[in-house]
């Protein structure tokens, strides 16, 4: 099985912590040169210099706030003009805050199609050219299993969360003669800041300890515990490799067997 990524170069956002960091550290381990993408700068330098470099790669980092289109878009065009194409994009944005979907501002719904959607948009029509000259993409998008089940009190996150879903499997249907696959990482319950925050949100709503809410969440899981964030990106190291060349338009979910459905 080929899972050789020499000679490939991956866009890592949302890559400073948690399951971007992860999917970083596990593309660089297959050869990829790793350009790492998240607002805060110290991070990246220190993940940078901390990624396996073992087939000569040379990882660089983007420090910008992917809600900044304008500077996302220089920054990202900028970096092609001067390392060149790019064939490997995680599509990884942090998520809305919880709360239900009735309550939720309009805005909020507004603030999170801008960007999760509309931003990666805008970085698809960046990259899209320098996968089809190289004949290679691997689009990997990391969302929530709200898009097979919705999760209750995760009411912005289940809407926006579908819609780049289903922005995936029609980008699958259009790119994959160009030798590009388009495919949904789908994370449960990971060791994250992330799952971090929404334990204490679930604390503080129910009047339970931390303790308590975290031992409910693992109980309700068939494997009976937390994902650790290289588990997941196992899965994204598979899709982004040539081995995964006939794999496109999936959701994949990396949950223990939570999500109750297909």
């Amino acid at each position: 099985m080929n899972l050789d990524l020499s000679g490939k170069r991956a866009l890592v956002c949302g890559a400073s912590q948690g399951l971007g960091e992860a999917c970083a550290q596990q593309l660089a381990l297959q050869g990829a040169e790793v350009i790492l993408l998240a607002r805060s700068a110290d991070k990246l330098q220190a993940l940078c210099s901390s990624l396996p470099a073992e087939h000569g790669q040379e990882h660089s980092f983007l420090a910008v706030d992917a809600s900044d289109q304008k500077t996302l878009v220089e920054l990202v065009g900028y970096e092609l003009e001067q390392g060149g194409d790019i064939h490997i994009w995680l599509n990884n944005t942090g998520g809305p805050a919880p709360g239900s979907a009735n309550a939720a501002e309009p805005q909020a719904y507004a603030d999170a199609f801008m960007q999760h959607l509309v931003s990666a948009q805008m970085l698809l029509q960046l990259l899209l050219p320098g996968m089809r000259a190289a004949g290679y993409g691997r689009i990997v998008n990391v969302l929530s299993t709200s898009v097979k089940q919705a999760i209750a009190g995760l009411g912005v996150s289940n809407t926006v969360r579908a819609a780049v879903g289903n922005w995936a499997k029609t980008l699958a249907t259009e790119l994959a003669a160009d030798g590009i696959t388009v495919n949904n990482v789908l994370p449960g319950l990971t060791s994250t800041p992330r799952l971090e925050s929404l334990i204490a949100h679930g604390a503080k709503a129910s009047g339970k300890s931390i303790e308590e809410v975290t031992a409910g969440m693992a109980a309700s899981i068939p494997a009976k515990r937390f994902a650790e964030p290289a588990e997941f990106a196992n899965a994204v190291g598979f899709l982004a490799s040539p081995a995964a060349a006939y794999i496109t338009g999936v959701n994949l979910p990396v949950d223990g067997g939570k999500t109750g459905s297909l």
